[in-house]
């Protein structure tokens, strides 16, 4: 009896090996697989928005729904419809816990670093001699403090941006529609009786009316793209400050107001042609 046992205890202790194989194996294959499927999901929104620097997809504990960063913004979608953006957080009513918040708050210390740290020369743009007479001018207060925007009303992050925007004061704000989600509703805005008006009843209330769909004016939406192009504009929104440097995606109220101090004064000739 001792033998067979013997025997048996021999062949288990054997097999463990194959089996600890097989599980490894097995948990390489998911994750392989999982992989692969947030790698599609990750192609296609960025065929689907290409105005949009999508930089991560990942899995949440939720079956079929994913978590994607936008820079430091953050949605949730399916795989199967990602037509549909869910913004807010995650939470776990079993444990309560925010799944979402100590990602933002990383995220948003990972920008407040970059605040510090972006000087490289390369990336500065001369902001005086931006063509501001192709941007839509809004002022509030004094008007002291500049930021130009390039942004695309069919952009979902640049209507996210807008209400942060209009929380701010004693700014002045030119935003320079581009296309990169098609020219009508650029053209249908620049176009419209007050245009600084219908820009601001469509980002920030849906609202089309304002608008001049049918109009043929002269306008500067091609001239905006290639701008865009020339000044490496990859996604919108992206904003540029007066001391040359810039901030790429949608970022919140605090960051906007710590980059506006940074920048320091205005250049003199901000309202000068190039």
């Amino acid at each position: 009896m001792m033998a067979t046992t013997d025997a048996l205890g021999g062949r288990r202790r054997r097999a463990l090996p194959l089996l600890f194989a097989a599980l490894l194996w097995a948990l390489s294959a998911s994750a392989q697989a999982a992989s692969a499927d947030e790698a599609r999901l990750l192609d296609t929104l960025r065929k689907n928005h290409p105005g949009t620097n999508f930089s991560e997809v990942s899995r949440t504990d939720v079956e079929g729904l994913y978590e994607v960063w936008m820079n430091g913004n953050v949605a949730y979608v399916t795989a199967r419809n990602p037509r549909y953006f869910i913004f807010g957080r995650l939470f776990d009513t079993q444990t309560m816990r925010d799944v979402t918040g100590p990602k933002l708050a990383q995220r948003a210390g990972d920008q407040d670093a970059l605040l510090q740290t972006e000087t490289a020369p390369a990336a500065r743009v001369a902001f005086d001699q931006l063509p501001v007479a192709d941007a839509i001018k809004t002022v509030r207060g004094n008007g002291e403090r500049k930021v130009a925007v390039f942004s695309d009303p069919n952009c979902i992050f640049c209507k996210q941006l807008e209400p942060e925007l209009a929380g701010i004061d004693n700014v002045t704000i030119y935003t320079f529609l581009v296309p990169f989600q098609g020219e009508g509703r650029p053209v249908a805005i620049w176009c419209a009786a007050n245009r600084e008006q219908a820009w601001h009843r469509w980002m920030l209330q849906g609202d089309a009316s304002p608008q001049n769909a049918s109009a043929n004016c002269a306008h500067p939406i091609g001239r905006n793209l290639a701008l865009a192009r020339q000044l490496g504009v990859q996604g919108t929104p992206t904003l540029f400050w007066v001391d040359g440097t810039r901030t790429d995606g949608f970022v919140g109220r605090a960051v906007l107001e710590a980059r506006l101090a940074a920048a320091g004064a205005q250049p003199p000739s901000a309202e000068k042609k190039p």
